[in-house]
């Protein structure tokens, strides 16, 4: 053979291999991520051949198929779509799957391994092949309190069992109904996302896990886990200035609506906390430093990286604090410190569980179209942010908010029962009003459920309002449903 013929025979047999290695790959390697893909057009109308799972809240399903008589089979439905739209997502013709319709995709549909059983089966019996179901953590009964409670506001509802951390309730408001995208008219589809899309209250976005805000002052209870773990205890009394100036700074930092703290000089650490003293915070988290102050928010979670459950979650973070004036800052939850309102709930439910966070988890079980269980999750402990006696001892402090008459959480207080909580305002944007906040837990001393509320830009109440005043009330409908219906769906 002359040499050119055999260059011409090496690079034919150089890219049969190639293409026998592209088919090996697109075959056999990635034949998954293909047939899970929401853009697989093909698999996703083989799909609505047979009925999709169920998606349960408790007993309650609300997401599920029905039968059609169009060239379609199955219908999407969502019962109660709005409400529920966080945590189901939906499951589009056009767009593809979304939110627990896509991160429990193979169950619905039928094809996770778990369910093999299941389908050989229906094999042998020669029933029609159905999905599995999802049986969520989510409290319907909370969640419906959630929702209505924040009816005509924006922001979220965030509820956790913080013994397990099950999340009982996930509420985003504005919200969508996901029928609207679920119908088999694919124009029809496409008009009502677009439309969806434009509207200004981005209904779309899940604010309860996908969004991440300035905590304000529930940030202080993080600060207070690292005074107390560095021997801080709370009856000592701390620096309270009317005013604080930033060190390196011109600016002097102020207390809400110029209040005095203690004398007008001291406070002490709880009665800082009752009244949330911002020049008591300031200068506490200074004094900790900010190494201290990153560290002990990373052990609640707070560390700029977002994790699965198995919904997405984006990361919340302290941000930079190069300097002793932005360390002020960010020890009152402004600067560059954001989270999440899961995240808000996770360090009430750290508190409240004796400084232990377990792992938020939203699926309670995966069931067989026959209900059978084939798998459940276990509680799983996420970080020990905080001992037991700092704990119980920041969770007494936590009381005097929602406690003493000048606290600033005493609208979340529920009648023989104790709460431990934390308020917060947050500066947000220039001439935009601030948001509102609230986190706690119920009841105090042994709780059964850690709640957050986030209301942007002040909701309904206007520039002057605090946490304590729009988000409190809310917290407090949401504790008094969870305390109700206790064991329901978690």
């Amino acid at each position: 053979m002359n040499k050119p013929l055999g260059r011409v025979v090496a690079a034919i047999l150089i890219l049969f291999a190639l293409l026998v290695g592209n088919a090996t790959y697109t075959q056999y390697i990635h034949a998954g991520a293909y047939r899970d893909s929401s853009n697989n057009a093909r698999v996703l109308l083989s799909e609505y051949n047979h009925p999709r799972g169920n998606i349960l809240a408790g007993t309650r399903a609300i997401a599920s198929s029905k039968k059609t008589d169009d060239s379609l089979k199955y219908l999407r439905t969502y019962p109660e779509g709005p409400i529920f739209a966080p945590a189901t997502g939906f499951y589009s013709l056009v767009y593809g799957a979304v939110g627990m319709e896509h991160s429990e995709n193979g169950v619905l549909a039928g094809t996770d391994d778990r369910l093999a059983l299941s389908r050989l089966s229906d094999l042998f019996t020669g029933r029609s092949p159905k999905g599995g179901n999802a049986v969520l953590t989510i409290d319907p009964k909370v969640q419906e309190t959630a929702y209505k409670a924040m009816a005509k506001q924006t922001g979220s509802v965030v509820a956790l069992n913080p013994k397990t951390g099950a999340i009982l309730a996930m509420v985003s408001t504005p919200s969508y109904d996901p029928n609207l995208l679920s119908s088999h008219d694919s124009a029809t589809i496409q008009k009502n996302y677009k439309k969806l899309l434009k509207d200004p209250g981005d209904p779309m976005l899940d604010r309860a896990i996908s969004q991440t805000y300035p905590p304000g002052s529930v940030f202080k209870t993080v600060v207070s886990a690292a005074a107390l773990k560095n021997g801080t205890k709370p009856t000592d009394r701390i620096q309270a200035p009317d005013g604080y100036p930033l060190p390196q700074s011109s600016h002097v930092l102020h207390n809400f609506d110029g209040e005095t703290c203690g004398d007008g000089k001291t406070d002490t650490f709880t009665h800082a906390l009752t009244i949330s003293c911002n020049t008591a915070f300031a200068e506490l988290g200074v004094n900790l430093g900010a190494q201290k102050i990153k560290d002990q928010a990373a052990e609640f979670g707070i560390t700029g990286k977002g994790f699965k459950m198995p919904l997405t979650v984006a990361g919340s973070a302290t941000g930079d604090m190069p300097d002793e004036a932005k360390t002020a800052e960010s020890s009152i939850g402004q600067q560059d410190v954001r989270i999440t309102p899961l995240q808000g709930a996770m360090i009430a439910a750290a508190i409240g569980n004796g400084g232990t966070l377990m792992q938020p988890y939203l699926v309670k079980q995966i069931q067989a179209n026959d209900f059978s269980v084939v798998d459940s999750t276990s509680p799983k402990k996420m970080s020990q942010p905080m001992s037991s006696g700092d704990a119980d001892k920041l969770t007494q402090m936590m009381k005097t908010v929602v406690n003493a008459p000048d606290g600033t959480g005493t609208s979340a207080a529920i009648p023989g029962v104790q709460v431990a909580g934390k308020t917060g305002t947050a500066d947000n944007a220039p001439g935009k009003a601030p948001h509102a906040w609230f986190i706690g837990f119920a009841p105090a001393d042994n709780p059964t459920v850690a709640v957050a509320v986030l209301i942007e830009h002040g909701g309904v109440a206007g520039n002057e309002t605090t946490g304590g005043k729009a988000a409190g009330p809310i917290a407090k409908a949401v504790m008094q449903a969870a305390l109700a219906d206790a064991g329901g769906g978690h």
